[in-house]
């Protein structure tokens, strides 16, 4: 029986270090947008406010993405056109940032907190419901970060 070369090992996403996670990230998440007709681009640095280009087979729309370890909403995006890509409950959700805004002030009180209020950015480790629903017609895929047998 061939052994494996160990490059082809998988790895486990959680040994990752930060920036192998991101690039890990866009990787799945790039993957995710092929499904939708979406070529991405990563770019070496923040263009615009945007982690990545996606273009799309029409040859007219271009998101500029973020990419994000959790949801999102920070005022250095807001009015740029920068959608949020984040991984949530083992799916990939892709929003416009002012969407976002929009639905995390009718569905949270993430705007009327301190971090929003004096920082101008909301992260948040969970969902409630309401928003979560109303989050739905962004949900792209299945996340799946792990590795079999993980």
């Amino acid at each position: 029986m061939a052994k494996k070369h160990p490059r082809f090992q998988r790895v486990s996403y959680d040994a990752l270090k930060a920036r192998q996670k991101e690039i890990y990230n866009f990787q799945k998440i790039a993957a995710t947008l092929a499904y939708y007709g979406f070529n991405c681009i990563k770019l070496a640095d923040d263009w615009q406010g945007a982690d990545f280009l996606a273009y799309h087979i029409d040859g007219k729309t271009t998101l500029k993405v973020q990419l994000k370890a959790r949801p999102t909403i920070d005022r250095k995006y807001c009015n740029k056109d920068i959608w949020i890509a984040f991984p949530y409950n083992d799916c990939w959700y892709l929003v416009e940032h002012d969407l976002l805004v929009k639905k995390a002030r009718r569905h949270t009180k993430w705007l009327t907190r301190g971090y929003w209020t004096e920082k101008g950015l909301v992260h948040s480790r969970r969902i409630n419901p309401a928003l979560l629903h109303s989050l739905d017609e962004h949900r792209l895929g299945t996340l799946d970060l792990k590795s079999p047998g993980d």
